[in-house]
């Protein structure tokens, strides 16, 4: 297990803290937490407002089961399986349209982004995101959320399966088809 892993197992003394309702614990949580959740959401709505909503319903869903995440296990894919269904049922009770790659016909192009930015490059950078972030919001929503979670939040194929309740190689062909349609978007550069 790497260091990254390791930070997101939860100890018995914090899940308890957690599961009496200590406020500082929670406080500490999702302060530890609530920018990969927002960060996730984004990516999938593509609005700010409805990311922020729904990270806070997260949360408020996670204060709510914490019961239920065994001592000892990595928080995040369980986060991530409270964000997925939190998304999921705001879609369902919203009953918002999906988009096809075909029905979108606007020019999105790339540009990569520099480690430094000067002021013109930060602008050509919040540029490109959002270009991406336009292409990203072309693709149907598993394909989306596989490619989110595979190259956003990096997380390895089989827990990206176990989050769609897919089998690993259908998650590694969703990740695929998403480049893929990505690139064509985009101009060929998307590549992992």
């Amino acid at each position: 297990m790497d260091a990254t892993a390791e930070q997101d197992i939860l100890t018995l003394p914090e899940l308890e803290r957690l599961r009496a309702g200590d406020e500082v614990a929670w406080h500490e949580f999702v302060t530890r937490y609530e920018r990969r959740m927002y960060a996730y959401l984004y990516r999938l709505e593509g609005h700010q407002e409805e990311a922020l909503e729904l990270t806070q319903e997260v949360f408020y869903r996670a204060w709510r089961s914490i019961r239920t995440f065994r001592a000892g296990e990595r928080i995040l894919p369980w986060l991530y399986q409270v964000a997925r269904n939190t998304q999921i049922e705001r879609h369902r009770r919203k009953q918002l349209p999906r988009f096809s790659l075909e029905e979108a016909q606007e020019d999105v192009g790339f540009e990569a982004i520099s480690a430094r930015p000067g002021p013109v490059q930060a602008a050509e950078s919040a540029d490109a995101q959002d270009r991406v972030q336009r292409a990203l919001m072309q693709l149907a929503p598993e394909y989306r959320e596989a490619v989110v979670l595979r190259f956003v939040e990096d997380l390895p194929y089989d827990e990206i399966a176990r989050l769609q309740g897919v089998a690993v190689g259908t998650a590694k062909s969703r990740v695929f088809r998403a480049k893929e349609q990505l690139a064509g978007v985009l101009g060929g550069v998307f590549s992992e």
